[in-house]
This record gives C-alpha cells, structure tokens and sequence, in this order.
C-alpha cells in the first residue's frame, strides 16, 4: 500500500457523533485517484482503520472521510473525533473491495447509518458516467450523513427514519429491478444479513449482492474448518471464533502480523488449495479472485479445508 502523511485542512461536526475530515499533502499536489467504494486505510495512533472515500476519485487533490464515534470501539474514532485542522495523519491507499460493477445494467444501493460512505463514490461515479443508480438509505433522526450530497448526486433516492417504511421500500425495490441489477449493501451486520436475505428470498442470485462491512468486529464467528500445512504436514481444526492467524501462531507458524482487521496487508498466506472466504479490506478483486493468497488475521475458508505454504 502507498504511505502517505496528509494534513487535515477541513472538519466537520455537524452531525452529531459523525466527523467528516478533509486531507490534503502538504503541498496541495495530486493525490492517488480511486474507484467508487474505495477505502483509505488511517494509522489512528496505535490502529489502523479503513473508512470510506466520499469525494470524487478522478483526479483528487483532497480525501474525504466520515468517522462514526464509537466509544466502545477499538479507540481509532475516538482518535479521530480528536484531530484538529493542521495535524498530519498517516494513510495508506485507497484500495477498494467494492467498487460497482460495470456490466451492471443497473445499480441499487441500500444504506443504513454511516453506512452511506461508501454509496456517496458510489453516486459520484454514476453521475459523473450517467449510470443507472437508485438508493436507499435509513438513519436515525437527526444523524443523516451526506443528505446533501445525496440530494446534490442522486436523481432517485428514498431517505427514511423509520425501519418499517424502509424495509417495504426495500421489498418493493428487490422486486421491481431489471433484469441485471446488482445490488450493494453497507450497515450494520444484523441489517446487511437481512437486506441479503430479502434478497435471496426475491431470487437475488449472491453474485448480484455485494457488501462492505465496517471492519472485522462486523463478522460472525464463522464455521470450523481444517487446515493443512504443506511446510510441515501437519493438518489442524480452527474453531469458530478462532483467526487462522492465531491458531497459525499458537503451533508455531512464524507470520507477520500488524494490525490483525483486515486493513494492513502484513499477515498475507499462500494457499495452495481450497477456496477462500476473502473478509480482508486489503486485496483486490483480482487477487481475490486467483485464490492464492489469503489474509490468515480475518479470513477463513469457504468450504471445509484449505492447504497452505505459510
């Protein structure tokens, strides 16, 4: 990932328990462009956390994030929400693990809370090249981020503040879509599991439904499954709940490890067979799709096994 020390020219707490920063080099230069749905990875003292991009990707000069304040969390909001225009903060990337499909014939994205960061590239990206685009986006009263931008980009969209308008819209837009629509989710994890189920039960196929979590506390405790080391021969069970990077370290498997979310990249493993549950924010699609590598901190096997060369 490119390292990058940014300033912060710009803050914004408008919404309450949401900071909306601008960075930007010292120099005021370009800075690396990015595709819809692209995230920056922040080193947030200690942590290092990704946050969505929401300003334009063609040639940016700034970056923009917002940041819920999570008090509960692992202290990268908390360090954020203390930033003042003038500090530098450490960045790495953009990269993006959920950037719109172009073949797509069309775009639903459905939001809930903070979760409309990632749709606002989302919007920019299909206005800027006359995409078909509808959104749905549900927040609490007075905690609406980006209703501006929102208003400014998308020629359809439905904001609710109430659960049950908002699932009978989602129904509805589940039901009425083209054939060749691809839907994207970001919320919660209770709500993108029941949007995605809505969605199957209208036939949706999961190759149509995409999501972008939060970060590695949005992730279920995920099924056992075997491992075999190539290296040594040994074959293991991890347990749910259990990282393949801790049940790797716990036999003596030396990996580089970092940030253990998904974000840094430092605990990447070759995998030699089997399939991949990707839940990284760090690969790309390509390098998902190979199936040859995995980050061993987060993401664990699709099927029952996986053979690795650590």
């Amino acid at each position: 990932m490119i390292g990058l020390a940014l300033d912060v020219v710009g803050v914004d707490d408008r919404i309450p328990g949401i900071r909306s920063l601008t960075l930007a080099r010292p120099d005021g230069g370009p800075l690396p462009s990015f595709v819809p749905g692209s995230h920056l990875v922040v080193e947030c003292g200690p942590v290092l956390n990704a946050y969505s991009l929401t300003g334009d990707g063609a040639s940016p000069v700034t970056y923009a994030i917002s940041v819920l304040s999570c008090p509960g969390g692992s202290g990268g909001s908390q360090w954020i929400h203390g930033l003042s225009v003038g500090d530098v903060v450490g960045v790495h990337g953009p990269r993006s693990a959920f950037a719109p499909v172009l073949s797509a014939t069309r775009h639903l994205l459905v939001a809930a809370g903070i979760g409309i960061t990632p749709m606002v590239s989302h919007l920019r990206s299909a206005r800027r090249w006359r995409r078909p685009v509808e959104l749905l986006y549900v927040h609490r009263p007075g905690r609406g981020a980006h209703l501006d931008d929102v208003d400014a980009l998308a020629e359809s969209a439905s904001v609710f503040t109430d659960r049950e308008s908002f699932t009978a819209a989602v129904d509805d837009a589940l039901g009425r879509q083209p054939l060749g629509t691809h839907l994207y989710l970001c919320g919660p994890a209770a709500f993108m599991a029941e949007v995605t189920a809505r969605a199957t039960a209208w036939g949706w196929p999961a190759s149509r439904v995409h999501v972008e979590h939060f970060g590695t506390d949005a992730f279920d405790p995920g099924e056992p499954f075997d491992v075999h080391l190539r290296t040594t021969g040994e074959t293991f069970t991890v347990g749910a709940g259990v990282s393949l990077l801790e049940a790797l370290l716990a036999r003596g498997v030396d990996v580089p490890n970092l940030c253990r979310r998904g974000v840094c990249g430092e605990c990447r493993v070759e995998v030699t067979a089997g399939d991949v549950l990707h839940r990284d924010l760090f690969l790309g699609e390509r390098e998902r799709a190979a199936g040859d590598s995995m980050m061993c901190c987060v993401s664990r096997a699709a099927g029952a096994r996986l053979e690795l060369a650590p």
